[in-house]
């Protein structure tokens, strides 16, 4: 790319940042543990049903220390209203490894923290970027739509390697906590303006219902769980008005994913 592009590109993002740029509570913190919490549950989770989560989340787990001492069925229960409640196990893991693994220390490299439970390659690098103003190389849906729209314009298909490489020399190295906050803000917006621009990324996979769908039968179930604290199928199939096979069924896959326990017939977590 030649430097007037880079140039012209961060111009636009900036300004739209000092008009537009959001305050949001993780943006006033440079505590690791604090900005994992929030990428843990902005993972395909509005950012309006984040913040007061995030808030009470916090309340209740002040520390990583606190959090990895907690039982997961607390963690869950203050998960609730979150969806895809598997987060909120991993991240219980992750302050279990930070605590008793790493003595307690978060680790600064996205090396480091990539070895955590459900962490993947954009959370590993958004944490220190955001922490310690690291230049790391990421991207995720609102950074993706905005090169999406300058750069790949009449383009389909696009993979997330072809757009990396303007992520990378549009960068700004002297400031790039800030510069991610102003991408990220401009992606949002340019999505209300323009339309899903993901939909021409050759990793765009459209959500499906939630509405009877199996995600949501899961989460009543977990919540029914955690409401009754030990309950058989039967009885939790009763309470949700679903059939007892079906629960039966669900839930056992929750146990083997960690996430329930079962007991001589009964669930707990």
């Amino acid at each position: 790319m030649k430097k007037r592009e880079i140039t012209a590109f961060q111009k636009i993002v900036y300004e739209h940042y000092c008009r537009h740029g959001r305050v949001l509570p993780w943006r006033r913190t440079k505590n690791p543990y604090r900005i994992l919490v929030s990428e843990v549950m902005l993972q395909q989770t509005q950012v309006a049903r984040v913040i007061p989560k995030y808030r009470v989340f916090l309340k209740t787990f002040p520390t990583v220390r606190v959090l990895a001492g907690a039982t997961l069925a607390d963690v869950l229960r203050a998960w609730q209203g979150l969806g895809h409640n598997r987060r909120g196990k991993f991240l219980h893991e992750a302050a279990k490894m930070i605590t008793h693994d790493f003595g307690g220390t978060f680790p600064k490299s996205a090396e480091g923290i990539e070895k955590l439970p459900g962490i993947g390659h954009y959370t590993a690098r958004a944490i220190p970027t955001f922490a310690h103003d690291s230049p790391e190389v990421f991207i995720e849906t609102n950074i993706r739509t905005a090169y999406l729209h300058h750069f790949f314009k009449n383009k389909a298909s696009v993979s997330d390697t072809e757009i990396l490489p303007y992520i990378k020399e549009t960068l700004d190295r002297g400031n790039p906590r800030e510069w991610y906050w102003a991408l990220m803000d401009y992606g949002s917006v340019l999505k209300k303006q323009s339309g899903n621009q993901n939909r021409r990324s050759a990793h765009y996979a459209k959500q499906s219902k939630f509405d009877g769908s199996n995600r949501q039968l899961r989460g009543l179930i977990l919540k029914g769980v955690l409401l009754e604290k030990s309950i058989t199928a039967p009885a939790l199939a009763k309470k949700i008005k679903k059939p007892t096979l079906i629960v039966r069924e669900v839930a056992d896959t929750l146990v083997h994913e960690g996430l329930l326990k079962k007991t001589g017939g009964r669930y707990t977590c």
